[in-house]
């Protein structure tokens, strides 16, 4: 005998990186966009502020003091490597990732890759 199918409803995370990536996401919230997790990740601690993401993680607090990448992408990739493993904790569990960023500033063009790279190591469709 077959057994009815189950419905399994995806764990959808969209991630905001730098500048681009978190007005991205916070379009999309204003859009009414529903079903997925909204992740705002940057160095400026202050734009930070001005989004609606559920979830937000400020990276290289020690590095930039909050103070932005100053488009330099190594800056950007040490500030998310230095938080792994807060971002690992949010990308844990979800069955796909989107990752949004803007490529030309610091933080979204270096720790972009750094968030890809860890959200699938968590098994994440990224």
């Amino acid at each position: 005998m077959v057994g009815q199918p189950q419905n399994y409803l995806a764990v959808i995370k969209v991630i905001g990186v730098g500048g681009g990536g978190v007005n991205a996401i916070n379009r999309m919230m204003e859009s009414g966009m529903r079903g997925v997790e909204f992740v705002a990740i940057n160095t400026d601690a202050q734009a930070l502020l001005l989004s609606d993401a559920s979830v937000k993680i400020d990276i290289g607090r020690e590095l930039t003091r909050g103070l932005g990448a100053g488009a330099d992408p190594e800056v950007g990739r040490e500030a998310a490597e230095q938080h792994r493993d807060e971002i690992q904790e949010v990308v844990a569990g979800a069955d796909m990732v989107f990752i949004t960023a803007g490529e030309g500033g610091g933080t979204g063009t270096g720790a972009a890759p750094v968030i890809a790279e860890i959200a699938k190591a968590e098994g994440a469709l990224t």
